[in-house]
């Protein structure tokens, strides 16, 4: 009984240490991007020239709106060019798609993936430009967005992801999609920027210098975890990101609890991935002074929110059963903490009427995420395409 009651103190200290961890990581994120200011970034003289890519597969609902927004952008005509990657698009779509100022690369594969589209469109791209961009299917870009990432980009920076922020909030679950962008926002990237490190990139509204781009792209064989392959392998180089916070782009959110189940499976499933294969390069990299690259790899080990906000209170409750524990203190102090460092990345306008009812449904989000552990296996290996919009 003694071998069994020490087996089980020292089994809840790890847990509590390793829970403990993640709230201090994101309590020193969501405080300091409280208390340090932004930085602003001085309009620049000089327009650099800009290739925008569109991948977009099966999205025929969003495309062609998508599409036409890019072209609207408020940027000079002879500084931009509009590539959309038709990856299974309707016939129909492709003649609208077409008809307007953009280019169209058609493209086929057994098994697609963004980085096979990004790949193809850059081998068939004319011409040589300062920067390129990246864009979702569903992605709407402010009309001054170009200027901004500009901007951010003549100060030196070879990479900056601009704020991604929804285009919806019609559902309870598009409403936690929403605020979860927001919290990325302030912590992964206000913050991260506030205190000298490198923003996270997203995947979409993220720009890089055009020949970082040539260089990287064919690097890049995820079939899901885009970003997160692109992320380690530039931070590795000691590529330094940048955050244009005032160059919005809307994205728009998943509605279902499905589609946000499955889209969560394959974030998490890349995230696994590249955790076990980073993991001991991090501390590496560490050493050799590369704290960028050391901090994405922390990322990786990071519990997703939702189960954080579920799995705290429900340890300080077990606490409270006698038996071979840390005193319930400590648990109570864990979850306030979390919830406190949580809060405090909320952004300001979530905070309504509409956020009760988010709250609301946080039970539920909790046991979905809990039963998609169990649902990883394989997930990296396979694409899982979240569909945007409702064809008619």
């Amino acid at each position: 009984m003694y071998y069994i009651n020490g087996f089980v103190f020292y089994l809840t200290l790890v847990v509590f240490i390793f829970l403990a961890f993640q709230a201090l990581y994101l309590s020193i994120f969501s405080v300091a991007g409280r208390i340090i200011p932004s930085k602003k970034y001085p309009a620049s003289d000089e327009t650099g020239s800009f290739v925008i890519y569109i991948p977009s597969y099966k999205e025929d609902a969003v495309i062609v709106d998508t599409a036409m927004a890019a072209v609207l952008l408020d940027y000079p005509v002879h500084k931009r060019k509009i590539i959309v990657i038709a990856d299974s698009l309707q016939l129909a779509t492709i003649v609208k798609l077409r008809s307007l100022p953009v280019d169209v690369v058609e493209v086929a594969f057994e098994k697609s993936t963004k980085a096979k589209a990004l790949n193809v469109a850059l081998l068939q791209t004319k011409g040589d430009f300062d920067y390129a961009l990246v864009l979702d299917a569903d992605n709407i870009c402010a009309k001054d967005y170009l200027h901004k990432m500009n901007d951010v980009l003549k100060m030196g920076f070879r990479v900056v992801q601009g704020r991604r922020v929804a285009k919806n909030t019609d559902t309870t679950y598009a409403l936690l999609d929403a605020i979860s962008e927001g919290i990325n926002n302030h912590i992964f990237r206000k913050a991260h920027r506030a205190v000298g490190l490198s923003c996270a990139i997203i995947g979409s509204g993220m720009a890089l210098h055009y020949s970082l781009f040539k260089e990287i792209l064919p690097e890049i064989t995820a079939v899901g975890g885009f970003d997160k392959e692109m992320e380690l392998r530039l931070l590795r180089k000691k590529v330094k990101f940048g955050y244009a916070e005032e160059a919005l782009v809307y994205d728009e959110k998943t509605t279902r609890q499905s589609t946000l189940a499955n889209q969560r499976r394959r974030w998490l499933s890349a995230q696994l991935h590249y955790m076990q294969r980073h993991l001991a390069d991090g501390f590496v990299q560490l050493v050799k002074g590369n704290i960028d690259f050391f901090d994405k790899v922390i990322q990786t080990t990071l519990l997703p929110r939702i189960f954080l906000l579920g799995v705290t209170p429900i340890a300080f409750f077990l606490s409270l059963i006698p038996g071979p524990s840390l005193s319930p203190l400590y648990w109570l102090v864990l979850w306030l903490t979390t919830y406190i460092a949580i809060l405090l990345a909320v952004p300001a306008e979530y905070f309504n009427r509409q956020l009760y009812k988010a709250v609301c449904t946080l039970p539920a989000a909790f046991f979905t995420m809990f039963k998609l552990f169990f649902k990883l296996r394989n997930a990296n290996k396979t694409f899982i395409h979240t569909p945007h919009g409702e064809v008619q």
